[in-house]
């Protein structure tokens, strides 16, 4: 069996990893997040260091174009206009596994053990995991079953749910923050960067 990416053997084959891309960083000069450069890689390739943990790599992107040089599969919204709400929902429904592990494309610092526990706190009669941190759901971060594709896109159909509102409809087991400070004792791995004083912040450049 192949080793994880820092030698441990608990893959995920039931997992697919999810960049959702999102739209353009408006409030950075219009450059698509999942290339901002973190020293010589982008963030996309950051993520993509998370890639053999799981059974595939989802990219979530209505305009691929731009990250097209990476060859991975890409899926559109289906419910389109709904933001991470329908990029997410477009992850369930492409995904080929049972779980999806649903990651922001502007979050470069995700760690390996930060997975981990959220996938080791999967079960049968949960539906989503995430992190709390001072009380707030971090829905960016987060295991997904494949069975919340059809009253996720419902509910998009019908209105302008976020996340967090579909999540309180789900059988969601949270994390509290201790969960992930236990691996990861600056929460590096929800920073996410869509403003220059981030990306200054976080020591990122622009491609």
């Amino acid at each position: 069996m192949p080793r994880g990416i820092d030698g441990r053997m608990d893959l995920f084959p039931d997992v697919t990893l999810a960049v959702v891309a999102g739209g353009q960083g408006r409030r950075l000069s219009g450059v698509p997040k999942g290339l901002l450069r973190v020293g010589e890689r982008t963030v996309l390739e950051q993520l993509l260091g998370l890639a053999p943990l799981f059974a595939e790599v989802l990219l979530v992107a209505n305009t691929p174009e731009p990250y097209a040089r990476f060859g991975l599969r890409t899926v559109a919204d289906v419910v389109p206009g709904k933001g991470a709400p329908g990029g997410v929902h477009a992850a369930l429904l492409g995904a080929r596994t049972e779980w999806v592990f649903a990651v922001a494309c502007d979050m470069p610092f995700v760690l390996p053990e930060a997975v981990r526990v959220l996938l080791a706190a999967r079960a049968p009669e949960v539906d989503a995991v995430c992190f709390t941190v001072e009380g707030r759901v971090e829905p960016l971060l987060a295991a997904y079953h494949a069975s919340l594709a059809r009253p996720w896109g419902d509910a998009l159909k019908r209105g302008d749910p976020s996340l967090r509102e579909l999540l309180s409809q789900a059988r969601a087991r949270l994390l509290p923050e201790e969960a992930l400070r236990a691996v990861d004792g600056e929460l590096r791995s929800l920073v996410n960067v869509n403003t220059p004083e981030e990306l200054r912040r976080h020591g990122l450049a622009l491609p």
